[in-house]
């Protein structure tokens, strides 16, 4: 990809000329969860121009961070290579710093399975995770979030393989914008569930507190506004 003229021999130059034009990093964030195809791209980002969205995918092609796979019946998707997956923890890093300024959500804003999925790698706490399976709903976002000897895995409640495999939670927790607020640590589980800021539609509501240890972040101190 031609450079975009920064003139700085640097490399945060380089890498900003390479996935820093406007909606690059989301583009990347949705692939960290798994190959998509265009449509899914276009519906995970739904105020992305559809011009935008194809040079963008171009742009990261040429840089290499991107290929375009083939998928049985359902013709070509996009996804990470070496290369791109190497951008893992710094995006969870900005997940995490960006979590101090998030505020209350704008009208229009959505969650979606795939930004949810980031989130929750953002904040998993591995040394703080006793093994639990939840079911989160945010939005329109269905995700089963399994705990498991430390580690996390998420899948997409709406995909073939969950439904085929009956996967089961022992929670389920339905959750509004201050969710961020239990993440944080400035909202008990307990505070939560008794304003109505997180509902538990099935299984222990004491579970909720596991979740709270596990999926934690301190945020640094966001500046004054």
């Amino acid at each position: 990809m031609a450079p975009r003229g920064h003139g700085q021999y640097c490399g945060v130059a380089t890498a900003v000329e390479l996935v820093g034009e406007r909606w690059a990093i989301l583009i990347i964030r949705d692939l960290l969860v798994g190959t998509r195809r265009y449509s899914d791209l276009k519906r995970g980002l739904p105020k992305v121009p559809t011009n935008i969205l194809a040079t963008r995918l171009k742009e990261l092609q040429e840089a290499g961070v991107v290929r375009r796979v083939p998928i049985a019946k359902c013709g070509p998707a996009y996804e990470l290579t070496d290369y791109g997956r190497a951008l893992e923890p710094i995006i969870l890093a900005l997940g995490r710093w960006g979590f101090a300024s998030m505020g209350e959500p704008a009208d229009g804003d959505v969650v979606t399975a795939d930004s949810l999925t980031v989130a929750l790698r953002a904040a998993f706490r591995p040394t703080s995770a006793p093994e639990a399976t939840y079911e989160m709903r945010v939005g329109e976002a269905r995700l089963l979030v399994t705990v498991t000897d430390g580690r996390l895995t998420v899948a997409d409640l709406g995909t073939a393989w969950v439904a085929e495999h009956d996967a089961r939670s022992e929670v389920v927790i339905m959750a509004g914008p201050r969710i961020r607020e239990v993440i944080a640590g400035t909202l008990t589980p307990a505070d939560a569930l008794a304003e109505g800021a997180v509902e538990v539609l099935e299984g222990d509501p004491g579970l909720l507190e596991r979740f709270a240890a596990t999926f934690r972040i301190d945020p640094p101190v966001a500046p004054a506004r």
